[in-house]
């Protein structure tokens, strides 16, 4: 929720980011012509991605024919990266359409990839609303930037 509500203060956080050239602060891994990808900075798991295109663009009808092509290579880039990287068992990837859907960044489309482990889920969020994120942002950041370098 916190990410939600400072996505609504700040204006577009997927338009705002890109354009600070703070890649690292910002978590951004890598940048295509048209898209690029980001950590999620509150995260399901170790490693869950996000691609979006640089365009405010809120449904997929709205890409153009060059900006779907390129957002689906860099979802395949992502996927590779984190497979070497990481070594997730599967992935949980997709687009939360409107609000509705559970879009917390509404206006402006972005896809999901979410590294999957044997075992992964636990008791802390059903008894406490907690999620349990075994390696620091910063952490996982160095290590996907690395093998993208």
């Amino acid at each position: 929720m916190e990410y939600i509500q400072r996505a609504r203060e700040k204006g577009c956080l997927l338009c705002q980011k890109p354009k600070e050239n703070n890649d690292e602060a910002n978590f951004i891994l890598y940048r295509g012509q048209r898209n690029f990808m980001m950590l999620n900075a509150f995260p399901y798991n170790p490693g869950h991605v996000m691609v979006a295109p640089y365009r405010h663009v809120a449904n997929l009808q709205n890409l153009t024919d060059d900006e779907a092509k390129e957002h689906f290579i860099i979802i395949k880039k992502s996927i590779e990266l984190l497979t070497e990287v990481l070594k997730p068992a599967g992935f949980n990837i997709g687009l939360n359409l409107g609000r509705v859907a559970g879009a917390g960044i509404e206006g402006h489309l972005h896809t999901h990839i979410v590294p999957r482990w044997e075992g992964d889920v636990n008791f802390m969020p059903v008894l406490s609303d907690t999620r349990v994120i075994s390696e620091a942002l910063a952490d996982t950041y160095r290590k996907l930037k690395a093998k993208l370098a």
